[in-house]
């Protein structure tokens, strides 16, 4: 028996099952676990049923032709080729495609993308724009060939045969739609600025749709600062660029009806206006006219004179009140001032002494009371026509009882 290396062995066993007509080509159904994506892109995962589990790799070029994300817990069939992993001397699934079992595989990326921009709020109205009230000028990004721009140029055009219709070309399915329509979008935005974009294509399958669903052309309507109306598919048909938009319609035609206001229905409406308008003039008018006629009729209007005499003779008598008021006013006030000079000279000292009395001061100061009197003491008294000095010879302190003590210092 021949000695091998694990080498040896381990690249025998990996030209086995190549060369086996079962594992280079086949489809395993399971559930992924352990899932990671490394920065490289390449995808490890295993795959596992209630029996067994099978390690698989998704390399790089394969996982960037996913329209979904793997995730743990999910239940795929995986198409690829069983081999040998020499490093590690271990099998595993080297997988071509990954499909999503029970669902399609555009419905799991469709729901998928959704959650994620539901989560970042692109699809919150807040973020909505209000549409021009008259747009003149409106871009319009669709195939040029599809029945979509012969809709909305009808309708447009019946509605108001002024505005102004600006297309873009893009394809509208395929590969390389969902760059055309980004590039649209920012040709408007930056380069060529209009007052509304309309962006749609008709009906079809999610496959034809899907151009619209695609997260750059998401994110573009989301960030164009022009409003936008999406018109994509029938009305029944429902794409993530319906969510972003800031209005959706169910048809282009219906589009071409949001997007430009109806001429004939605005004449009417300001006919209708300038009619109100006249009618209350009117009514104003007369309303006027017969208050004047009111006035002119009046006897003011008739006889001035009469209302200015009944107004001067008003003016007579409030004069004439008014002086009587103030004759009466001085009369109070000096009769005041009388019964205030008289009291004022009552409590006059002066008028006082020319009755008799004296004022008597001891050191410079008015002698109240016999206590602040002292034998011996120079006092001065004052009379009505002078004055003179004396010294005190005795005090007498009168009693309360009406007898009088003598008091000697």
């Amino acid at each position: 028996m021949d000695i091998c290396s694990v080498s040896e062995i381990t690249k025998y066993i990996k030209n086995l099952m190549e060369r086996d007509r079962v594992l280079p080509k086949l489809m395993i159904r399971g559930e992924i676990s352990n899932f990671k994506q490394y920065a490289s892109g390449h995808c490890y995962f295993t795959l596992k049923d209630a029996g067994a589990a099978l390690k698989a790799v998704l390399f790089r070029s394969r996982a960037q032709q996913l329209k979904f994300m793997p995730t743990n817990g999910m239940k795929i069939v995986a198409s690829g080729t069983i081999s040998v992993y020499e490093r590690d001397g271990v099998y595993q699934l080297y997988a071509d495609a990954l499909f999503p079992e029970g669902a399609g595989e555009l419905s799991v990326a469709f729901e998928q993308l959704k959650a994620k921009l539901t989560a970042e709020g692109l699809f919150e109205p807040v973020h909505k724009q209000k549409l021009p009230d008259f747009p003149a000028v409106i871009g319009i990004i669709t195939s040029p060939s599809g029945a979509v721009l012969r809709d909305i140029y009808r309708v447009a055009k019946r509605r108001n045969p002024n505005v102004k219709l600006v297309l873009y070309p893009v394809q509208v399915q395929g590969e390389q739609s969902a760059g055309q329509i980004v590039r649209a979008m920012q040709f408007f935005n930056k380069a060529y600025p209009v007052d509304l974009l309309i962006v749609g294509r008709g009906g079809g399958s999610m496959e034809d749709l899907w151009s619209f669903n695609e997260e750059a052309v998401v994110r573009a309507i989301f960030a164009s600062h022009i409003p936008v109306i999406s018109a994509v598919g029938h009305e029944t048909d429902y794409t993530l660029a319906d969510f972003v938009s800031d209005v959706r319609a169910a048809t282009p035609s219906q589009a071409a009806e949001l997007a430009v206001p109806d001429v004939r229905e605005l004449k009417r409406y300001v006919y209708s206006l300038r009619a109100q308008l006249m009618a209350k003039g009117q009514r104003c008018l007369q309303v006027k006219r017969s208050y004047l006629t009111a006035c002119l009729q009046s006897a003011a209007m008739k006889s001035p004179q009469m209302l200015i005499a009944a107004k001067r003779q008003r003016m007579d008598y409030i004069s004439e009140r008014f002086q009587e008021l103030m004759r009466q006013a001085v009369r109070e006030k000096k009769y005041r001032l009388q019964v205030g000079l008289g009291k004022l000279t009552i409590l006059n000292p002066a008028e006082v002494m020319q009755r008799g009395y004296a004022i008597v001061q001891a050191e410079k100061r008015i002698v109240r009371r016999i206590s602040e009197v002292k034998s011996g003491a120079v006092i001065e008294v004052m009379l009505a026509d002078g004055s003179f000095t004396a010294v005190v010879g005795e005090v007498r302190e009168e009693k309360k009882n009406g007898k009088s003590e003598e008091i000697i210092i």
